[in-house]
């Protein structure tokens, strides 16, 4: 994967630029080169290489893990045919005008190893849903299920998915004549380009109910509630977002569940703050504790604890309680105290008496002289 371009450097766009400039780069890549206008003996690579680029910077999550971990985090996680077998790409190049199956025939079809489906038929994916959860800092640290209520389309209980009145049967689609795709011929600089879509009265199955039901009105889904359980991985950090497989909403008349995303954010500590694998206190110790040293409870994600204070602690120092800090594949953080030494504001007659007294006790010892030089 190393001697693969930047996929930004491929499209000619900046790290930070919108889809909509993505979408508009690869316009203008897919026209210069199409195999009907460009002739050149690179042509093929370089729609190739823009076309890939293009298929992972359209697709968030793809965009995502590229992002953070540049071409590792895409050959590590998808397939060839993930890449490039999406609805979104196909939709794409149909909008384009251009015929998606004849395209990644003759540029794709030996090379990769699998055939690209020109059009969605059968019935189509459910949708994805997005939710979020709130856990305290001490159940990130240890990881932990969390229960969700979702509102999502399922199938019809009543008709089974099918979209038909229970008693009638499918017959077949009247629009698109069984096939469950529909062919859209037009003209373009290129000569007569054919464009193919779902059905989107039969939503590709090619059969529609002959009487619908008359609970989804011939949907094939209903609104239900469902109870989720959540399992959170210790360490994780603020705004991670887990994904549940299958979890979305159900596909309408059999079609495979969609995702369901889940954004996870960590409340705030009323004692502790987050720093990476380290959390952070701030305690308060008097000048007598500071000067004498002391034992303070210190609060920590698994209770509290002890820590020695030693005498002669300086305000702004810094005390570490290790392996107190939030979990990693890297191990385990500490927590770092901030010992801060208070001074009173107000002093009553006997303790002014008794500093004052300690400071003429301070007076009384040898000074050191500062030395300016080394």
């Amino acid at each position: 994967m190393s001697g693969k371009r930047d996929y930004y450097d491929v499209l000619g766009v900046d790290r930070n630029a919108s889809q909509d400039d993505i979408k508009k780069a690869f316009r203008g890549l897919a026209f210069k080169y199409h195999p009907d206008r460009n002739k050149s003996p690179d042509a093929e690579e370089k729609f190739k290489e823009f076309s890939e680029a293009y298929a992972v910077l359209s697709d968030p999550e793809k965009k995502q893990q590229y992002d953070m971990f540049g071409h590792a985090g895409i050959s590590g996680r998808y397939s060839t045919e993930d890449i490039f077998n999406s609805a979104r790409f196909r939709d794409i190049f149909s909008e384009f005008g251009f015929n998606f199956e004849d395209l990644f025939s003759r540029f794709f079809g030996g090379g990769f190893g699998f055939n690209f489906q020109q059009v969605r038929t059968g019935p189509r994916r459910g949708s994805d849903l997005e939710t979020r959860v709130e856990i305290g800092l001490e159940q990130a640290a240890t990881g932990t299920e969390v229960e969700i209520s979702l509102n999502r389309l399922q199938k019809c209980s009543r008709c089974d998915g099918s979209g038909a009145e229970p008693g009638s049967s499918l017959v077949k689609c009247p629009r698109c004549n069984g096939r469950g795709r529909i062919e859209q011929r037009t003209q373009s600089l290129f000569g007569q380009m054919i464009r193919v879509t779902t059905c989107d009265k039969c939503e590709g199955r090619g059969q529609t109910a002959e009487t619908p039901c008359r609970a989804c009105r011939g949907r094939g889904l209903e609104e239900g509630w469902a109870r989720l359980s959540v399992k959170v991985p210790q360490g994780i950090e603020d705004g991670t977002q887990l994904i549940l497989r299958g979890q979305g909403e159900d596909g309408p008349f059999g079609g495979s569940p969609g995702d369901l995303y889940v954004t996870v954010r960590i409340k705030p500590h009323p004692y502790l703050i987050r720093r990476g694998r380290d959390v952070i206190y701030e305690a308060d110790i008097s000048f007598p504790e500071a000067a004498l040293g002391t034992s303070i409870e210190v609060p920590t994600l698994t209770g509290e604890k002890s820590l020695e204070v030693p005498a002669g602690t300086q305000s702004g120092t810094i005390l570490r309680m290790r392996g107190e800090g939030m979990p990693s594949r890297y191990g385990k953080g500490d927590q770092l105290v901030h010992i801060t030494v208070q001074i009173p504001e107000k002093l009553t007659r006997r303790q002014r008496e008794l500093i004052e007294e300690l400071a003429k006790e301070f007076e009384a010892q040898p000074k050191r002289r500062a030395r300016w030089w080394k």
